[in-house]
């Protein structure tokens, strides 16, 4: 628009905002709406988890002290604030503790943006079925995810995080789903939420403030929608301007073709995996290997000589740097820790990470047997391997063990079971929800598209949370929200 150059793609905003505004529900196929409904199962159990992380609670006590119209819920906080304000709440704890879902292609995790947003929505407006979230979330997966395909890892690459980033256009698209907007007001939301996102990788070494950026993507999505309802216009070729537009900015090489491929026929929705380590996902593979050597080949700690590890250039970028015990977030995000986790202890858990375990001094001592390198072979595959890695064990006493892991437990490529997801689900609840409370919810997510409602839901993931998570941090205990805001 302000560029004699041509755009990027023709239409390419307008085109995606007429997807999200004008599928009809019935064009959702059933399998895409099956794999939703256990995203947004994860998602509720992430989310709940996460409002009893210390860096959460530091978010809403900060939106209570502001105070805020009492339209839409803080999750276990028995209180409500804006809608603005409690999707910024909700989602940040949706990414606190890197347990939500991932989708590889695009570097996004989507349950964190997208179901924080539409049970907001669905609090304010409880005349929304069902069917309608499912259905937006289902378009809302599938606007962000393909503008992330788009972008490639390029993005990520020049140092921008695609949560904090891409995740905008997510939630953008999921509230203005289910707040009926045209398709000229859903493409003035989508030119509103790309100006809005931001995120920087840095702060994957250290800072509370990764988590922050679902929430901030999440809360400009939301407002974005509300904007556009109102008439306020965006960037009406935001995502394919050649200057100042989204890909062209934070991307500069984009993959513009994946914007559009399949659209409507091959849903990325469906291509979300699910996480099953506290840890960024780019280490998931080589810690599958190192745990299969480990169990399979009867090897300890003790007996390791060497680890080396061959992986990707972004996953070498994301995670193989030097590991210092700089807090929660630094432990999660590094590869060396996750694998010195591994070889001590066969598994690596949310207790794992932890203001003590993040510094045990045997965890530290195991360090300098762990070798990381670039792997040019992963690397050639593109990014459809991105997570991909090659393990190989040398034992004081001369074996030697290897493994390949080209896919990731929990990818699609190597589902887990939905009895899998529901265990998780589980175990991120235990202590926050009765047992009546956990089962119903579990019930009705599974049943999402059939509800008249989601008024049952969103009472259950309102209430107050008396007792915290037994704590992986500090003296945490969740303080229940005054009423509301």
């Amino acid at each position: 628009m302000s560029s004699s150059q041509p755009p990027l793609l023709q239409n390419a905003t307008r085109t995606l905002a007429r997807f999200a505004a004008e599928t009809p529900n019935r064009e959702v196929p059933r399998e895409v709406l099956e794999h939703i409904k256990l995203s947004f199962l994860d998602g509720l159990g992430v989310c709940l988890r996460g409002t009893t992380f210390p860096w959460t609670m530091m978010v809403r006590d900060v939106l209570q002290e502001e105070g805020g119209k009492g339209i839409a819920s803080l999750w276990g906080a028995g209180a409500q604030t804006s809608l603005t304000n409690a999707v910024l709440f909700n989602s940040t704890a949706g990414h606190a503790f890197e347990m939500d879902d991932i989708h590889k292609e695009s570097i996004i995790h989507p349950n964190s943006l997208a179901v924080p947003v539409a049970l907001a929505v669905a609090e304010a407006n409880p005349s929304l079925s069902g069917r309608d979230i499912a259905t937006a979330l289902a378009l809302g997966y599938e606007v962000g995810l393909r503008i992330g395909n788009a972008a490639t890892t390029s993005l990520f690459l020049n140092g921008f995080h695609p949560q904090g980033t891409t995740g905008a256009f997510v939630a953008a698209a999921t509230a203005g789903r289910l707040l009926g907007l045209d398709v000229s007001r859903m493409q003035h939301a989508l030119g509103i939420a790309g100006s809005m996102g931001a995120g920087l990788m840095a702060a994957q070494e250290g800072a509370m403030v990764k988590r922050l950026h679902a929430g901030r993507a999440a809360q400009s999505g939301m407002l974005a929608a509300l904007l556009a309802k109102r008439g306020f216009t965006g960037i009406p070729d935001v995502v394919e301007a050649s200057y100042g537009g989204f890909l062209s900015s934070l991307s500069r090489t984009p993959n513009v073709g994946r914007l559009m491929d399949g659209l409507g026929e091959d849903w990325e929705a469906s291509k979300v995996g699910f996480k099953m380590y506290p840890n960024v996902t780019s280490i998931h593979a080589a810690l599958d290997g190192l745990r299969s050597i480990l169990v399979e080949e009867g090897v300890t700690a003790s007996q390791i000589e060497e680890i080396r590890v061959g992986c990707g250039h972004m996953t070498l970028v994301h995670t193989a740097w030097e590991y210092h015990p700089r807090g929660i977030t630094a432990a999660q995000m590094n590869m060396y820790y996750g694998l010195s986790v591994m070889a001590q202890r066969r598994n690596v858990s949310a207790s794992d990470y932890s203001d003590d375990a993040i510094a045990d001094p045997q965890i530290l001592a195991f360090l300098p047997r762990i070798k990381i390198a670039g792997d040019s072979e992963i690397e050639s595959r593109g990014p459809s391997f991105r997570h991909a890695a090659r393990i190989a064990v040398q034992t004081t006493d001369g074996r030697s063990f290897r493994r390949e892991v080209w896919h990731r437990r929990g990818s699609p490529e190597n589902p887990v079971s939905r009895q899998e997801v529901e265990e998780k689900f589980a175990a991120n609840v235990n202590q926050l929800l009765d047992a009546n409370a956990t089962e119903r919810l579990k019930s009705l997510a599974t049943r999402l598209d059939t509800l008249p409602d989601a008024n049952e839901i969103i009472g259950i993931m309102a209430a107050c949370i008396e007792q915290a998570v037994p704590s992986a941090h500090s003296d945490a205990a969740l303080v229940c929200g005054r009423g509301t805001s």
